[in-house]
């Protein structure tokens, strides 16, 4: 569809191998409350929402010392994964590796991602990335590339992306979506682009329903100063995300809409799928759609900067390429 996508997205193809039972995973980046919710999930059997098939056995601290709320968190979240979970500190990435079957990578800063990713992918093993994939969109290229060139399956989601009205409306429970709107806080982090940082997740929520094809962006300011980015989809559909205090959306075609998409529904889909995928080895969102989302997050700075005129994806797949 679109050249740079093309180049830098083809999807993966690999054949489906069950792994036995239980999946061993390493954590890298204990700088987020998601890395103990996460081990809970899968470790403890007593969770409510407890998923079997898998344990985190292994974990690399990281942290990032110029984002106070990654490095201030760091050593909370690891002494709660080796006090109540029993998992073991690595001193590596590479010493980590060794010791699992399936790594997530969960600094909530983005823009180590491509340098952890690296040893994760040269030693052939699954890899989930925690939002943002990267801190940039020339980062999150080059991180699928190098997946794609080792044959190594990655995939990326927010969990928003598996709420349960989202998953209906992403099945069809409505047809084809012609018009979407989804809402999630968008606080901003000064290293990173804009939406990256939390905007991501309603833009996640967005594309979900929505799927690829999107071809221009323009960001503009809300009445109340709130952002507002919206995206013109091939064939005339239009898709928008706007700033909010919570996670809300509406999805909707001549025959149909759903008013609870972007819902959040917790974190148990999200690993669930994880945990799915790396048995499966099967990446449940495609390269080309994970992309795309950034592309857009990315146009929505490059209009911000141009006063709100319009940005194709592809120009920015471009530019992005070249770094």
């Amino acid at each position: 569809m679109k050249k740079f996508i093309i180049i830098f997205c083809s999807l993966l193809v690999f054949t489906p191998a069950i792994a036995k039972d239980p999946i061993r995973i390493g954590l890298i980046g204990l700088d987020t409350s998601h890395v103990t919710a996460f081990t809970k999930i899968i470790n403890d059997a007593t969770a409510k929402d407890h998923i079997k098939g898998a344990k985190v056995v292994a974990a690399f601290k990281g942290g990032s010392p110029d984002i106070k709320s990654s490095i201030s968190r760091v050593d909370g979240y690891t002494k709660t994964l080796k006090q109540n979970f029993g998992v073991e500190i690595c001193q590596t990435i590479e010493e980590l590796c060794g010791k699992v079957d399936a790594v997530m990578i969960e600094s909530v800063d983005g823009r180590p991602h491509l340098a952890q990713a690296r040893p994760v992918i040269a030693a052939g093993l699954p890899l989930f990335l925690d939002k943002p994939v990267a801190g940039s969109l020339s980062d999150t290229l080059k991180i699928y590339h190098l997946a794609k060139k080792a044959g190594v399956p990655i995939f990326s989601s927010s969990s928003l992306r598996y709420g349960k009205s989202t998953q209906a409306v992403r099945g069809g429970s409505i047809g084809k979506v012609t018009y979407a709107r989804c809402s999630s806080p968008a606080k901003i982090e000064p290293h990173h682009p804009d939406l990256f940082w939390y905007g991501v997740h309603g833009c996640e929520s967005l594309f979900t329903v929505m799927g690829t094809g999107c071809q221009s962006v323009i960001r503009r300011t809300t009445p109340e100063g709130l952002i507002e980015v919206e995206g013109t989809w091939e064939g005339g559909r239009t898709g928008i995300f706007r700033e909010g205090k919570g996670y809300s959306g509406v999805a909707r075609n001549s025959k149909g809409e759903e008013t609870l998409v972007g819902a959040y529904d917790g974190y148990a889909p999200l690993v669930a799928e994880v945990i799915r995928f790396f048995k499966t080895k099967q990446p449940p969102v495609s390269a080309a759609e994970t992309i795309e989302l950034f592309a857009f997050m990315e146009a929505a700075d490059e209009s911000k900067r141009r006063e709100g005129k319009a940005v194709t994806i592809n120009e920015v797949l471009a530019k992005a390429a070249q770094k």
